[in-house]
């Protein structure tokens, strides 16, 4: 009897080169999409517009957190939101909750949400923006960066430095450099 050949495998197909300029969406399209099913989100849709979709001042103070789908019942329409809120907000989104699941329910256009509940994770605005507060800078930085500016002829370049010169003295000194 012939032995069977061995079946030669097939070389991985290269990816798909790209030789223009990609947008950030196009390129993250991929990677995004297992986190949102992970959270319960068929597309990102819900997360992308919230602010459109939401009533004021819902749409600034709250944010989708994932999206739960009943479990075993075929017949049952719509999944629960689960909302971070921002603190002391939590009781007006738990009244007005069936009011936030028909402002969404009227964007999509069918029932996606039955009920409101809301997430025990935190939510504030802005929490990835640092705050920075200007310090004002001493006399002594004053008096350096004018004598230091005080050659410079064209009036409009020798403030310019002094401004950016006052904003570099009174930054804080990194450790090490």
């Amino acid at each position: 009897m012939r032995e069977p050949k061995p079946k030669a495998e097939k070389p991985a197909p290269e990816p798909k080169r790209r030789n223009r300029a990609v947008s950030m969406s196009d390129a993250l399209t991929g990677m995004l999409d297992p986190m949102f099913k992970k959270r319960g989100f068929a597309s990102r849709d819900i997360l992308a517009n919230w602010p459109v979709i939401a009533p004021a001042p819902y749409n600034e103070v709250a944010i989708p957190d994932r999206l739960s789908w009943p479990r075993g019942e075929r017949s049952a329409e719509g999944a629960t939101l689960y909302l971070r809120c921002v603190p002391g907000h939590a009781l007006a989104i738990a009244h007005d909750g069936p009011a936030i699941a028909a402002a969404v329910n009227r964007y999509f256009g069918y029932v996606l949400i039955d009920q409101i509940r809301l997430s025990p994770a935190p939510f504030t605005r802005h929490s990835g923006e640092e705050e920075h507060k200007a310090s004002q800078p001493s006399q002594s930085d004053i008096a350096k960066v004018g004598a230091a500016v005080a050659a410079v002829e064209d009036e409009g370049l020798r403030e310019a430095l002094r401004h950016l010169g006052l904003a570099l003295s009174s930054r804080p000194a990194r450790n090490g450099k």
